[in-house]
């Protein structure tokens, strides 16, 4: 599967892709779960339910180790939904996320 061509490519920054996303509707933030599944569009997923379409990274202009990453994903019904994790020492989610990410194919 190609890179869907209503995605951005180069946004300088997360607030500038997500409202981007949001106007295009984009706009399904999914939850990492205590159990080890990302939840939302009224479901709870596994690795192997989901795609990884982009990957977007973030730097902060000011504080370099100020890292954020934006996750996106599509099901099987084509739903997209997102994950934004600030990432590194300072990360949000738990180590099992990082394996959770590992797990999820992508294109």
């Amino acid at each position: 599967m190609a890179t869907p061509d209503f995605l951005p490519t180069s946004m300088s920054t997360l607030s500038e892709v997500m409202e981007l996303l949001a106007d295009r509707g984009f706009d399904h933030e999914l939850t990492f779960s205590p159990e080890g599944k990302l939840v939302g569009n009224n479901k709870a997923y596994v690795p192997e339910d989901l795609l990884l379409i982009r990957t977007y990274r973030f730097e902060g202009i000011s504080d370099p180790s100020d890292n954020a990453a934006l996750y996106l994903f599509t099901d099987k019904e084509e739903n997209i939904g997102f994950v934004v994790d600030i990432y590194g020492r300072e990360s949000n989610f738990p180590a099992s996320f990082a394996d959770f990410l590992r797990n999820v194919p992508s294109i």
